[in-house]
């Protein structure tokens, strides 16, 4: 089989034009916006016949694009929120209307705060909702009764806690940033699912995301619908869809859409009377405030179906839909309320007056008593630090042509990490824009003849699998999590199975006859990789005297000299399609297409190239870093190194001081805009390989990529800022006489070339102000302040550190924070 690995470009492309791409369903487009009159005043006489009130919010918009970015504030800066108004003085106000005389009743001014995400109890008589006071940066749980009286707080603290809503058995479900971690891919915090007992005691943890849960509703079957997002070696912008859960957190599974990218499927309810769901469909990686196509979807087809969804109406501009038949759906859209019917069609129920602007309307809900869905009885065992998962068979499975039965012997099993902080859309220097999150090695447990596989793993941890062969290569990697609640026994048929398949009766599976395999690490190995401390060593033993600036075998460099945000190793490695990682890309790829078995190093350390053979050793731990995503900084200390060097004006500076004698010896090669210029840069290695290189576009390329946080197109491949006279822009046009590579004829005869001498001078300059960023890489590297106010913030650093005065280890800084989130069993 060809390795993986022609497919970087396509898929950093793809995962950037879809981010704004619609939905992928075929449903026809219905009438957009169409008003009809006389619509408010068929639904009171029918579906909403019953309804004499409805609720709802008004407050600012906030200035973020981002469907999730409302709460906190941004990591860079502390003073800067995130939620609406973003720190202007809040205006938010909740609301009752009376849909037949038309009687608006203030129940609860917040006077320069914020109010979301209200609930009407089963009783109809006092409303759940997240309120953040004014003077206050956090939203917590408050109830108010139905008449604006008896205001109550649920939930304190230094936390966001919102989009709650009630449970059948008196407690209550909600999101919170209570986990302690940030967006993976962007500058705001986190929140997952906890619960609480009506009186905000005994808050419980649900899930094990590493990124979003939103908008949990009951279904009437008990199940806990909601939103999730996350991305495990496959496109952050790309999967957040419906998923479902017991009410204690038992039983994850896809509800629907998570073979669908490109769609934020937020904000979803059971319509009554109906086995159907009403959500609202956002394009792309998702619009702020939700907004979105209203959808009526199905499971009955399966959760992968594309005509299980279809659109009521097309157009991505309202939010908040409250079912009452699969007719009749009151939505909020802009600074309006509105009916709308199963054609689309939309009529006014309630306008804010054009005195009032600013502000939108948001999530309507009628006040009526409604029945208590179906209590399901909690099975977790508090007392427990694990859970168990079975495997039926692993070789059931969608996309697994060229599996053997036979083929697989165990299963890897690996913990997706959490950030404590974290400032842009790309990875940074966690990888070249493959994985976000560094993934933590467990181990390995065994997988029987029969393709069966028992065994036990930590609670409420984000992990995933690959599965082994015989050579311990990998053969189909998850690209998802699972995570289990204490004491909790979950079982899956086999390896990404058609979710229609059942397990099939009376089979008698091996791995079921004995006890829950421990899974079994890696002894003497880190179980977090880092390229510059763990495998660097490795090359610079066995492969740097073949591939150094001197004696440049295959045009191959393998030296661990730093170019700005990674070394050139690691650079090499990739842009010669050594290292086959997710890429960024879409999920479920074929067999052997992602980690070991395809990353083509593999096959240059096993002996047969040139005699190199690694130590045992050596060779576990590179495939230990490959099957756990490549990374390259092996702490998230590291992060925000990109912006640092851009800001910096390491490369760009370089280029700029030399604009002159570019334009004059290099652009006749080299012209702006160059043919084919794009793909060129796609693959930088050096200055010879480098496929003529525009350099003004360069500087251009380096200058967006600073903003974008991208780092697979950038000039820093063209330096060298541990030995400035060893870049490669520099060896690439001097004579192969003087040293250098002979790339381009006749522009550095030798090193006494004024241009040669005034581009070295350049680099050696921009080196002082490398080394003076202190980033990942230099020396003088130290965690940005922002990581030590989060670690503070944790309680894993003291109050007293001091960043300027005290040393500080980042590797196990790092690993006591995530040792602070693990579950800790109830005695």
């Amino acid at each position: 089989m060809k390795k993986n690995g022609a497919k970087i470009i396509m898929f950093v492309v793809i995962a950037i034009l879809l981010c704004s791409a619609g939905s992928v369903f075929a449903a026809p487009k219905p009438p957009v916006l169409t008003y009809t009159p006389g619509l408010l005043k068929e639904a009171l006489a029918g579906p909403m016949s019953g309804v004499e009130e409805i609720i709802f919010t008004t407050r600012q918009p906030y200035d973020d694009g981002h469907w999730y970015a409302n709460i906190g504030y941004y990591c860079e800066d502390e003073n800067m929120p995130a939620y609406a108004g973003n720190g202007k003085p809040g205006r938010g106000k909740l609301y009752k209307y009376n849909l037949r005389t038309k009687k608006l009743t203030l129940l609860l001014d917040t006077k320069g705060g914020s109010v979301r995400d209200p609930q009407v109890h089963y009783d109809g008589e006092k409303i759940l909702f997240s309120y953040r006071m004014a003077g206050s940066n956090f939203y917590n749980l408050y109830e108010i009764d139905t008449s604006g009286e008896n205001l109550r707080q649920i939930t304190s603290g230094d936390y966001d806690d919102f989009e709650p809503t009630y449970m059948p058995d008196g407690r209550i479900l909600f999101v919170s940033t209570r986990c302690n971690r940030w967006v993976s891919c962007y500058k705001t915090q986190v929140a997952i699912m906890y619960s609480c007992d009506a009186g905000g005691g005994n808050i419980t943890q649900l899930s094990g995301n590493i990124e979003h849960d939103n908008t949990p509703w009951m279904l009437p079957d008990g199940r806990v619908l909601y939103t999730r997002w996350e991305y495990v070696d496959r496109s952050q912008v790309d999967y957040h869809h419906l998923w479902v859960m017991s009410p204690d957190g038992t039983r994850q599974n896809v509800f629907y859409g998570n073979m669908h990218p490109r769609i934020v499927m937020i904000d979803a309810k059971p319509i009554p009377g109906s086995d159907k769901i009403v959500a609202i469909f956002c394009p792309g990686h998702g619009r702020m405030d939700h907004n979105g196509a209203v959808t009526v979807l199905t499971d009955k087809l399966g959760p992968d179906a594309p005509e299980a969804a279809v659109t009521i109406n097309a157009k991505p501009v309202f939010k908040d839909p409250w079912p009452f038949s699969e007719d009749c759906f009151l939505v909020a859209f802009a600074n309006k309320i509105v009916v709308m019917n199963a054609k689309g069609q939309i009529d006014t129920v309630y306008a804010l007056p054009k005195t009032i602007t600013g502000l939108n309307c948001h999530e309507p809900r009628p006040i009526i008593k409604r029945p208590r869905e179906k209590i399901i009885p909690s099975t977790v065992a508090a007392n427990k630090p694990t859970g168990e998962y079975s495997i039926l068979d692993v070789y059931e499975g969608r996309n697994m042509k060229g599996v053997k039965r036979g083929d697989i012997k165990k299963l890897l099993v690996l913990e997706a990490l959490p950030k404590p902080a974290n400032f842009h859309g790309g990875p940074d220097v966690v990888s070249w824009l493959g994985t976000f999150n560094l993934e933590r090695v467990l181990g390995t447990v065994p997988v029987e003849p029969d393709g069966s596989a028992y065994f036990e793993v930590p609670a409420n941890r984000s992990l995933f699998f690959v599965t082994l062969d015989e050579n311990d290569m990998s053969v189909k990697r998850m690209q998802s999590f699972t995570s289990v609640v204490p004491g909790e026994s979950t079982t899956c048929i086999g390896c990404h199975e058609e979710r229609t398949v059942t397990a099939p009766a009376n089979k008698v599976v091996m791995a079921m006859k004995r006890p829950p395999s421990r899974i079994e690490p890696f002894a003497g190995q880190p179980d977090v990789l880092d390229f510059r401390r763990d495998i660097q060593p490795i090359l610079d033993e066995n492969c740097v005297s073949c591939h150094n600036y001197q004696k440049r075998e295959g045009k191959v460099l393998l030296t661990g000299d730093v170019s700005g945000a990674f070394c050139h190793s690691f650079w090499n490695l990739f842009a010669n399609l050594q290292i086959a990682d997710g890429q960024n890309g879409y999920s479920n790829l074929p067999p052997r297409s992602i980690g070991t078995s395809a990353s083509n190093l593999m096959d240059k350390i096993d002996g047969s190239h040139y005699g190199v053979t690694l130590s045992d050793k050596d060779w576990r731990t590179v495939w230990l870093w490959i099957e756990s995503a490549a990374p390259y900084a092996g702490t998230y200390a590291a992060l925000r190194t990109m912006e640092l060097i851009g800001k910096a004006s390491v490369a760009g500076g370089v280029l700029r001081e030399n604009q002159s004698m570019i334009n004059r010896r290099c652009n006749s090669c080299h012209p702006i805009g160059g043919k084919n210029y794009w793909g060129e840069l796609n693959k930088p290695i050096d200055a010879e390989r480098n496929i003529k290189p525009n350099f003004n576009g360069l500087r251009a390329v380096h200058e967006r990529q600073v903003k974008k946080g991208d780092s697979r197109l950038s000039p820093q491949i063209l330096f060298n800022f541990t030995r400035p006279q060893f870049s490669p822009v520099l060896l690439g046009p001097l004579a192969k006489e003087a040293g250098g590579y002979g790339s381009c004829p006749d522009v550095f005869k030798d090193t006494s070339d004024p241009g040669y001498q005034a581009l070295l001078g350049s680099i050696k300059r921009a080196k002082v102000r490398f080394d003076k960023t202190g980033v990942y890489g230099t020396e003088q590297f130290a965690p940005h302040r922002q990581y030590v106010r989060e670690m503070k913030r944790f309680g894993i650093l003291d109050e007293s550190f001091d960043l300027a005065a005290d040393d500080i280890d980042a590797y196990q800084t790092d690993r006591l924070y995530w040792q602070s989130l693990w579950y800790q069993p109830v005695q």
